[in-house]
């Protein structure tokens, strides 16, 4: 596996192995690998020829009182596991090789833009489009992977692609969880042992709630009342909990077409995210 830092590197290294009309797959990344991220890779590994895995804390999504500056940083670790699972570079820009100095230009989807994760991380969603699509420019990818972990930004970055006619084809990785259901992610490593204990209430909520909607409820507040006081029963603190159209991401009174339960929750200091999709039937 070879590193690059910059993108003309990447770039160089890319079109070495691109010969022969060989497929290129995506993998972005804020590093602190977990087994979520690894199976991305895994999958990128079966569809692509060529597989490069991005390692960048993006400031641009960060609001001025996250944690960008404490976000675990661990590189060399995050190296090893990704040469075991078979990828064939890394990119691991810095923000002054990756960001212009007065970068200004911004991607963004005004629909959204200021719901749910939007609204309580501000400048969040067009962060994320923004290195995303930086990302692209720079690997050119056929294929580019994400998890479904984060729901609103997976659909963000298709929508992103189908508007702007890019030839990549998203690819949406089911969420890998704990045998308790908790989500993996990289924040879950700053959860203390009583707030570990209390954060696979986020997943036993949204199981309860489809199988409240598959057995007949399909009004929204009641669907989404009996959720938030599982998560609270647990001491969790719910920020938002939304039923929305998978569709259009627009929220639903009704669970009439197929759907997507979105939630962020606080067990003590940490904010952790998860959803869970429904059909209308």
């Amino acid at each position: 596996m070879k590193r690059c830092k910059t993108v003309e590197a990447l770039r160089r290294e890319l079109g070495k192995l691109r010969a022969g009309g060989k497929t290129v797959g995506l993998v972005p990344t804020m590093g602190a690998l977990h087994e979520g991220h690894l199976t991305l890779v895994r999958e990128a590994r079966a569809k692509c020829d060529v597989v490069v895995v991005s390692v960048f804390v993006n400031p641009l999504q960060f609001g001025p009182n996250e944690d960008f500056e404490s976000y675990p940083r661990r590189v060399a670790q995050d190296a090893k596991l990704l040469e075991a699972c078979g990828a064939d570079l890394l990119f691991v820009p810095t923000t002054e090789t990756f960001y212009n100095p007065d970068h200004q230009t911004m991607i963004v989807n005004p629909a959204v833009q200021g719901l749910y994760c939007g609204k309580y991380r501000p400048g969040h969603f067009s962060g994320a489009l923004t290195v995303v699509a930086k990302l692209f420019f720079a690997a050119q990818p056929e294929f580019a992977f994400f998890g479904k972990k984060d729901w609103q930004q997976a659909w963000l970055i298709a929508k992103m692609v189908s508007d702007l006619n890019w030839p990549i084809r998203i690819v949406k990785v089911p969420t890998v969880r704990g045998k308790d259901g908790l989500a993996l992610s990289s924040r879950n490593e700053y959860l203390d042992p009583k707030s570990r204990a209390g954060a696979p209430a986020i997943r036993a909520a949204l199981v309860s709630l489809k199988k409240a909607q598959v057995s007949g409820e399909r009004n929204v507040a009641r669907l989404a009342e009996e959720a938030k006081k599982t998560i609270s029963r647990a001491g969790g603190r719910v920020q938002y909990l939304e039923i929305v159209s998978q569709k259009s991401l627009l929220p639903l009174k009704s669970v009439s077409e197929p759907a997507v339960v979105l939630v962020a929750a606080f067990f003590g200091k940490t904010r952790l995210i998860d959803n869970i999709e429904l059909s209308a039937r």
